[in-house]
């Protein structure tokens, strides 16, 4: 997943009730430039250079490599004296490597602005900023820089929204560590970016310090403060800890006794059954029968919820997350109360799933797979890579006395090592999966002892090799593009393939939902699935759910447009042979797996058995079936109230109205409220 793209990821602030106090800000000092390196995961992925001319001009560059993805941008802007832009241009590539070519101009009380996906004007009386769709990361630092000078630090935005600015309430023991060079930094929190403000960090002069997203995944800042970069993320968790807990107290419902489910029609993933007229007694965080309303009873005292007939239904499970800032509310308020996250820092990310246990953050229960990757240029963004077998054996036995689940390998791990990783996870009570790494074919990958792959297009590139074996690059997306129509299910090699996995009982996570963003050729339009619900988004984070489209090769237009049917009908045959699915986005939590749901059933399979995918099927993968999974006596009280029938029309799942978690309930409308997202 791209860290700078996870539009759930942001800073969840304890936020002073006063305004930002008042700093001198200190004017763009000609010739003066600033050097930036760009961290993530703490390693050095990139640069950004700035440089305010005596013409008043800045001139940015900004760059960065994710496994061999990134932005490029050389960009130029012009402030006007409240510090808003009046003029930006920015040429170069996006993450996924399309040229982009960016400008807007205000004049006259009239903005203009055109990029890759948008192109628009309008009116503009008073001040108004501009935020860039690629513009590099200092723009952050001057958006606050001009909200710190606007009445009330508020400002209008566009295209669209509203930003407000606010000094973050440090403890004395993390502002004592927050200091640079030139004396103390002070935490500002930038509302109207996203779901829950954005962090940035100032000196008192009003310059840039320090950006640091996504906990810690993508870090901006000067190799003066290269040190301090832990010190200042760990004050930035402590005070979004602080900011979940008091949302989860706000809209966790504890029952005080007994709760008591009547008259649903409910979802047995068992045997696909819907039965009308049932009853779920709830006592604690687990149920304690389940019958028809007539034979259960409950005590005086119990909470009873009238379902009035609608769906209910074992929780959902995504099986492919990468949690960062807000994910987990995302997740319960679509029904997601298991999920499985396949990479992420091994200091902090621990910490937000015992939140998510302890019920001071709100978030589903976490299966927790731990990454291993190669070195060199498109190693993962892991600080678990290795070059020998005893490093790799290390690094297994690390997660496995961490309480890690399953270990994922990744692109650039020597393939002669994968066996050695398998048997060691094997022998440690690990799940082994991943990326097929380069060099190496999916069949080669199982038989070395992987049990499940991530990410379809690597089904497809095994149809592929040996003439594509670089697939650490842009091949793993753009070769599947272009050739995924050529291996129908009725192939030979296709058949072959599938047998074997069958045979292996390979488990499959496919995270199409992906592949269809990518392979739509249209970057203005919203990420497909999202249709519906982008209206309701704050308006900054509408502008982040427009596709990322790959750019199509003139004469692949129609490989580009049937690659996504061939990858369904692919799933399809997948599925039929027997082959395990379970579904997983890997993109925006929630929303996105319901479409990813939907994709399933697009492909053909029927949407009971794309439910039972979603709940009982996942819980057996990670052999939490004994507790999870179905709704039955003895059972963890995690299940869901739909509004509709899901098992005969899948798009129903997007009209939840209760969530239960461990027998504590949740109101998704509250909990999107709570993110900025309208009814």
């Amino acid at each position: 997943m791209r860290p700078a793209a996870a539009r759930a990821a942001s800073l969840a602030a304890r936020l002073l009730a006063a305004a930002a106090p008042a700093v001198t800000l200190a004017a763009p000092a000609a010739g003066v430039a600033r050097q930036d390196e760009i961290l993530m995961l703490g390693t050095l992925a990139g640069a950004q250079s700035a440089r305010t001319g005596s013409d008043g001009v800045t001139h940015a560059e900004y760059s960065f490599n994710d496994r061999g993805r990134g932005d490029h941008i050389v960009a130029t802007w012009k402030l006007d004296a409240a510090g808003a832009l009046t003029e930006y241009q920015g040429r170069g590539n996006d993450y996924m490597k399309a040229p982009v070519t960016e400008t807007f101009r205000l004049a006259a009380g009239k903005a203009t602005w055109s990029n890759r996906s948008e192109r628009g004007s309008a009116a503009v009386s008073g001040e108004a900023f501009y935020v860039p769709v690629n513009g590099p990361p200092e723009i952050l630092g001057v958006l606050a820089r001009a909200l710190l000078k606007a009445p009330g630090h508020r400002l209008a935005l566009l295209p669209a929204g509203e930003a407000t600015l606010e000094k973050v309430d440090l403890p004395a023991e993390d502002a004592a560590h927050a200091t640079g060079p030139h004396g103390a930094l002070a935490l500002y929190a930038i509302s109207g970016l996203d779901f829950s403000p954005t962090p940035i960090w100032l000196e008192d002069d009003g310059t840039t310090a320090a950006s640091i997203a996504f906990s810690g995944w993508f870090s901006v800042l000067p190799a003066a403060l290269h040190d301090r970069q832990p010190q200042l993320l760990a004050a930035q968790e402590h005070a979004g800890a602080a900011w979940s807990a008091r949302l989860a107290r706000e809209l966790t419902h504890v029952p005080a006794g007994e709760v008591l489910i009547r008259n649903a029609r409910l979802f047995d993933p068992r045997d696909l059954s819907v039965t009308p007229g049932m009853s779920v007694l709830v006592r604690g965080a687990h149920i304690v029968r389940v019958a028809a309303d007539a034979d259960v009873a409950a005590d005086a005292g119990a909470e009873v919820i009238d379902a009035h007939g609608r769906f209910l239904m074992p929780g959902l499970w995504d099986n492919h997350q990468h949690f960062g800032d807000n994910a987990g509310a995302l997740d319960l308020a679509n029904g997601v109360t298991s999920a499985r996250d396949m990479a992420n820092d091994t200091e902090r990310f621990p910490e937000r799933v015992a939140r998510f246990d302890a019920g001071t953050e709100l978030g589903p229960r976490v299966w927790k797979a731990g990454i291993i990757d190669g070195t060199g240029p498109y190693a993962g963004p892991t600080r678990m890579r290795i070059d020998t077998a005893a490093q790799a054996i290390a690094d297994v036995d690390w997660y496995a006395d961490h309480g890690y689940g399953q270990i994922k390998i990744y692109s650039s791990i020597p393939p002669p090592i994968v066996p050695v990783i398998a048997a060691e996870a094997h022998a440690r009570g690990l799940r082994v999966s991943g990326h097929v790494p380069a060099f190496m074919s999916a069949e080669q990958f199982v038989g070395a002892g992987a049990d499940e792959i991530q990410h379809l297009n690597f089904i497809v590139l095994d149809f592929l090799y040996p003439a594509v074996q670089e697939t650490r690059n842009m091949n793993r997306f753009t070769a599947v593009a272009a050739h995924a129509r050529d291996f129908p299910p009725a192939a030979p090699q296709v058949r072959d393939f599938i047998a074997y996995l069958a045979r292996h009982h390979t488990v499959l996570d496919p995270t199409v939902n992906i592949f269809e963003a990518q392979f739509c050729g249209d970057p203005a339009a919203l990420t497909p699935g999202l249709e519906q619900v982008a209206p309701r988004m704050p308006p900054q984070v509408r502008r982040g759910l427009l596709s990322s489209a790959l750019v199509i090769p003139k004469g692949e237009e129609a490989a580009y447009r049937e690659a996504l049917p061939a990858m369904l009908a692919l799933l399809k045959a997948l599925h039929e042979a027997g082959v395990t699915i379970i579904p997983g986005t890997d993109s925006m939590p929630g929303y996105e797996l319901h479409h990813e749901l939907e994709l399933y059933a697009r492909a053909g399979i029927a949407p009971a058995e794309v439910l039972r995918m979603a709940t009982l099927t996942s819980a057996q993968v990670i052999g939490a079936n004994g507790e999870r999974g179905v709704i039955a006596a003895g059972k963890l009280a995690d299940l869901i109230l739909v509004d509709g029938d899901p098992s005969a029309r899948i798009g129903d799942l997007d009209h939840i109205d209760l969530v239960m978690k461990g027998g504590r309930t949740y109101d998704p409308a509250r909990i999107e409220a709570s993110l900025g997202i309208t009814p």
